[in-house]
């Protein structure tokens, strides 16, 4: 069965954060597939790899290009039918592969998600269940106050179990999102529209010290940039009817209060959004 499970771990300039966690995944999934897939490190990540851990699978980008095109990377080079995707700052309790891996007796499930736990201020903090609602023009998510429930709206990229031929029918994760975020919710939507379940596994336990390599090296202030262009381009591309008339509608309130409050930040997101529709729009035909 553990054949039948790959292991993918996106990585840039990740050698102290792999030397940390990628023991913890080897011990934790014993006899399945474990994939780094190295996005352009300038590092010694590939070497460190190569001399420490020669019983994994490398796949090496020769230049950087973000977490959707990562994660595509891996899911080709994967063998299992069952990939489990893990940032490289994401360290599983021994025990968490068995009952994430349950849930796909289930033959129209898509994604279950694993129970982050997390250290903020001294604070054990849980999280890994989702819940949205469209509220004025756009998608709005958060954490769930109930932790322990199955379902959820949508799956981490940083700890959940794909089923691989989906990922596939479904087109990957989407390269419009670069350099990072919403591009996980974007992959749920779709699969829900097309009738697949995303789940939530409490009992599958990993934790993950957020040591995010996106703010490391693009800075706090062009991600939450790519934060707000994303949330936009995500209704764009998905959302139809009455909820995108809403969001029309609502445009104007956010070009001038929104952007107010964020000091800038919506305003030049929605600025590169819209440098984006070329490709959005080839991409909706293309659907």
């Amino acid at each position: 069965m553990m054949k039948e499970i790959s292991v993918v771990i996106p990585s840039f300039n990740g050698k102290d954060l792999l030397e940390k966690n990628l023991p913890q995944v080897i011990l934790a999934c014993p006899g399945c597939e474990i994939i780094v897939v190295d996005d352009g490190s300038t590092d010694e990540s590939v070497n460190f790899l190569k001399a420490k851990f020669p019983q994994i699978k490398l796949v090496e980008h020769k230049k950087n290009l973000r977490f959707a095109r990562v994660c595509n990377s891996g899911f080709k080079k994967a063998e299992g039918k069952i990939v489990i995707l893990l940032n490289n700052d994401v360290s599983p309790e021994k025990d968490f592969l068995k009952p994430l891996i349950e849930n796909f007796k289930d033959k129209i499930v898509f994604s279950v998600g694993c129970q982050e736990i997390e250290e903020k201020e001294g604070k054990k903090v849980i999280s890994g269940r989702n819940e949205a609602e469209f509220k004025r023009g756009f998608l709005v998510h958060k954490r769930s106050k109930d932790q322990t429930k199955k379902d959820t709206y949508w799956t981490f990229g940083g700890s959940m179990a794909v089923d691989r031929e989906k990922y596939f029918k479904l087109g990957g994760m989407d390269s419009i999102f670069k350099p990072a975020y919403w591009e996980d919710i974007d992959l749920c939507f779709r699969a829900r529209k097309k009738g697949f379940k995303i789940l939530f596994e409490p009992k599958s336990v990993v934790y993950h010290n957020h040591e995010t390599t996106n703010l490391k090296e693009l800075g706090k202030i062009r991600m939450e940039i790519a934060a707000y262009k994303n949330q936009i381009l995500f209704v764009w591309k998905n959302i139809r009817g009455v909820k995108l008339l809403e969001h029309f509608m609502w445009l104007p309130y956010h070009l001038i209060f929104t952007t107010i409050r964020s000091k800038g930040m919506f305003f030049i997101g929605f600025l590169w959004a819209l440098s984006s529709l070329p490709k959005l729009f080839f991409r909706k035909r293309r659907i």
